[in-house]
């Protein structure tokens, strides 16, 4: 057993740009690319294992063949979707359904709460994050007479900042962001508003007003995160959220650290820094935009170097 490795997979939005290629080195397919999906099992873009025995398999393949890599969920699909997200330009402003609305009229696809750690951002940058309306009606009111000042909550947002976005939560990133998301693995998205943006085709971009009008909370309800801090030798663990969908932390590295994870399966990626994974002494390089799954079983691993990951498990 050894941890697995992942190839992202790269999409191009309407609002993306070069900073996955500038920031992490990807090799990314054109100047307008978005997102990178680092760790997915999602049918729309599965990331492909690059070493090891399971090399070249998809990672919904190695779900479903070999389970005991997982301790043996009891979960149908890989729950967890890793992206990082070039907001070159703001994104529509969009609402997601919980797991019940979406397995209805998402043709089963799972809900989607997600949460952003803020790799980078310009100066006085602010997102757009819950909404003022204090009952459905207002909330349509506004929505449909396009009142976006007086609806859109706005937050001031800086790099090492961790937001917590539930499904019903109103939001958008605005341009000049760059952001880690955990979510569920979810690809759902009802758009509200989108700056009367237009398509390849010319075509305005669908909206999703009354899918969005159903699942949207109101009133807003501010899901705030208290971050707890452990500091263990040459590493600090700050754990920013644990959830019913997923626990995400922030591993400092300084050094050598040594852990042991042997009742859930981790997602990492490196954020920050260089390093190496050593296990059973094999050494495997850690580079800013590594992404590998430390199998349930592996036992105990060291980080050596000088490094920043986001960890996350279901």
């Amino acid at each position: 057993m050894q941890p697995m490795f992942l190839k992202p997979v790269f999409k191009e939005r309407i609002w993306g740009g070069t900073a996955l290629q500038e920031e992490f080195g990807y090799k990314i397919p054109n100047e307008k690319t978005g997102e990178c999906w680092a760790i997915s099992a999602h049918p729309n873009g599965p990331s492909m294992i690059e070493n090891g025995p399971y090399a070249g398999m998809s990672l919904d393949a190695i779900w479903r063949e070999k389970p005991e890599l997982f301790g043996h969920p009891k979960e149908e699909v890989f729950p967890l979707l890793t992206k990082i997200l070039d907001a070159n330009m703001d994104l529509s402003v969009q609402v997601h359904p919980e797991d019940t609305y979406a397995k209805v009229h998402e043709n089963g696809e799972l809900g989607k709460t997600e949460c952003w750690y803020i790799l980078d951002c310009k100066e006085g940058a602010e997102m757009i994050f819950g909404h003022k309306a204090k009952t459905k009606e207002e909330l349509v009111e506004k929505l449909k007479e396009g009142k976006w000042n007086e609806l859109l909550g706005r937050v001031k947002i800086k790099p090492g900042d961790f937001y917590y976005v539930p499904s019903g939560t109103i939001h958008a990133l605005c341009e000049g962001t760059l952001v880690l998301e955990t979510q569920q693995s979810s690809d759902t998205t009802y758009r509200v508003y989108d700056y009367d943006r237009r398509d390849a085709d010319g075509n305005l971009r669908e909206l999703h007003l009354e899918k969005a009008i159903d699942v949207t909370t109101v009133p807003h309800q501010h899901a705030g995160v208290a971050p707890k801090v452990e500091k263990r030798e040459n590493v600090t663990i700050t754990t920013f959220v644990e959830s019913e969908f997923f626990t995400v932390y922030k591993w400092e590295i300084e050094g050598k650290a040594a852990f042991e994870y042997n009742h859930h399966y981790l997602l990492l990626s490196v954020i920050k820094g260089d390093g190496t994974l050593v296990h059973n002494g094999e050494k495997y390089p850690l580079t800013k935009g590594t992404h590998c799954i430390i199998p349930v079983g592996l036992g105990e691993f060291e980080l050596n170097g000088e490094l920043e990951l986001i960890v996350s498990h279901a």
